[in-house]
């Protein structure tokens, strides 16, 4: 089985929350990894999902980072109510 990791960024334009995050996350770019794995025994190639994490400030601050893991629809949400909100 083969692992791949997609790595992007997305920007939040207000603070925001996701699901399992117990804090309010402030605006900004934030990178996002995705793990995926193929699916064997298909005649083409094709992948699933296995794991989403972005990377986050510490809860410290003083530059540190953290990776959590999320779900992916938990961030589809987060940025389509991001999207909604009245820009300033």
């Amino acid at each position: 089985m083969t692992i791949r990791s997609r790595r992007e960024t997305v920007t939040f334009k207000h603070p925001f929350r996701i699901r399992g995050i117990e804090r309010v996350l402030p605006a900004g770019a934030y990178e996002v990894v995705t793990d995926e794995e193929t699916i064997e025994g298909l005649t083409f190639s094709a992948y699933r999902r296995i794991a989403t994490m972005i990377t986050v400030p510490g809860e410290t601050g003083r530059g540190t980072t953290e990776m959590l893991s999320i779900g992916s629809i938990d961030l589809a949400n987060a940025q389509a109510a991001d999207a909604s909100m009245v820009h300033d």
